[in-house]
């Protein structure tokens, strides 16, 4: 029996690479040819239900969540990617860019970073005529490419934190006093609220014996800087090694990734992992009450439960999206199959956009996309510093959701009909590769729009139609 539908050789290859394995070695462990699985790593040949059984219980995972592909995110950035005015001319069909995705992925990341790399020039160009270039920068879509390639999950990293917080939890103390005097008797590091310059969260003094939290900031941001201090500390090997066995660029990657990394640490510290997880499956994803559990703000919350992806003891896949008032998306990541824009601002008609209109509210929404698949997605309207006195704010909104198959694990479904016909919001990935000719909200024609010229009739928006 052959199962033809599965094109999973991007998640085998990754937990073959998590468990530092060779193919050779992975090979022999499922009494195959080391070529046999290099087919299947690549796409290029189909993988039997047997098979698809072994992998499975090799890793230590359901056959479910092994056979979730990494293709859509993929096919989505080449469809964004193809729907630049540069290939408007291009004969080019949905199918073909999903041809190329599923069966030529090495060459479709190759033409993601080629265009990357356009963009990279048309801005420097851009900057040189005096003209407002956009938000794209190499480095961070390097490194957010690294974390979907990963899953945004590093074994090695919650190791680090687990060793760090066993030493905490042996004390008494609370955890922040506990973490407190672990950088004093560890590293002789005295942990002080100092009133530092206008965006420095934490700095050594002192001759690195001071680290000095700026007073200005909450509680739980407060607690995340002297935990990625710690983080820095306690799992600078961890860190390293990572970066150095990625595809990062180096040296341009390094110092973003290592505080990215750091960050990752420092939220398995405060939030352990299996703890963690359970509180996501008795609560059923309550962020609020599990942020008052683990005192994380909402944000630290979302991020964690993105990374639930142990082997075996996963949660649900989700997808991750911030974006500031202006529509700039700064952070992106997706395990739910949702595509989320690599090189512009999303659908205006996502609920991560006017989750503004209801500050400090959980917005719900249900979503489907113009192939058809539909979303359960929630989004809350965050504010960010402003702790002093005319100090500036930013406003931001964290969306987070999941394929609408496992919204019933999560408490914001309660109440809604995720079954109900013509009860999803229609949205889209950008306006440039939305076929969604009826939406009053487009901001940009389709890349093959032709522009009616008759006088007759003025549509709502001159890009409908």
């Amino acid at each position: 029996m052959v199962h033809e539908e599965l094109q999973i050789g991007g998640r085998i290859k990754r937990l073959r690479r998590q468990k530092k394995l060779s193919q050779a070695q992975l090979a022999q462990a499922l009494e195959i040819s080391a070529s046999y699985l290099n087919l299947i790593e690549h796409n290029r040949r189909r993988i039997t239900v047997p098979l698809l059984f072994r992998i499975a219980g090799h890793f230590g995972v359901e056959p479910g969540e092994l056979a979730e592909s990494d293709d859509g995110r993929l096919a989505g950035d080449l469809m964004e990617l193809f729907g630049d005015d540069l290939f408007v001319d291009s004969d080019l069909t949905n199918q073909d860019i999903r041809d190329l995705a599923t069966n030529h992925a090495t060459v479709g990341r190759a033409v993601l970073k080629l265009f990357d790399q356009l963009k990279h020039l048309r801005q420097k160009e851009t900057r040189g005529q005096g003209e407002n270039p956009s938000g794209h920068n190499l480095v961070t879509e390097a490194v957010s490419d690294f974390l979907q390639e990963n899953a945004n999950y590093f074994e090695s990293l919650e190791a680090a934190a687990g060793r760090v917080r066993h030493d905490i939890d042996g004390a008494d103390d609370t955890f922040e006093q506990g973490l407190k005097s672990y950088l004093f008797n560890v590293f002789g590091i005295e942990t002080r609220l100092a009133s530092l310059p206008n965006g420095v969260m934490r700095r050594l003094e002192e001759g690195g014996r001071v680290l000095a939290i700026a007073d200005t900031l909450e509680p739980e941001s407060a607690l995340f800087a002297m935990a990625q201090q710690a983080a820095l500390l306690c799992a600078e090997t961890e860190i390293m090694e990572q970066i150095e066995a990625s595809t990062l660029p180096q040296p341009e990657a390094t110092g973003l990734a290592r505080n990215v990394l750091a960050s990752y640490t420092a939220a398995a510290l405060i939030m352990p992992y299996q703890p963690f997880l359970e509180a996501c499956r008795n609560t059923r994803y309550d962020i609020e009450r599990i942020g008052r559990r683990f005192r994380a703000s909402f944000e630290q919350v979302c991020h964690r439960m993105t990374t639930l992806q142990r082997p075996g003891a996963s949660g649900i896949p989700l997808h991750l999206v911030r974006t500031d008032i202006a529509g700039n998306i700064s952070k992106r990541f997706s395990l739910s199959g949702i595509h989320i824009p690599r090189h512009s601002g999303a659908c205006p008609r996502w609920n991560v956009y006017s989750a503004f209109l209801n500050p400090g509210q959980i917005n719900v929404q249900l979503s489907q996309m113009p192939d058809g698949q539909r979303y359960f997605c929630i989004a809350k309207a965050i504010v960010k510093g402003g702790y002093a006195h005319n100090a500036p704010r930013r406003h931001m909104a964290i969306g987070l959701g999941c394929a609408v198959s496992r919204a019933q694990s999560m408490i914001y479904a309660d109440g809604i009909d995720l079954d109900a016909q013509g009860g999803a919001t229609p949205i889209g990935v950008g306006c440039r590769i939305c076929p969604r000719r009826d939406c009053g909200q487009r901001a940009h024609p389709m890349a093959d729009h032709r522009f009616d010229e008759s006088a007759s009739q003025r549509m709502e928006n001159f890009y409908m139609g």
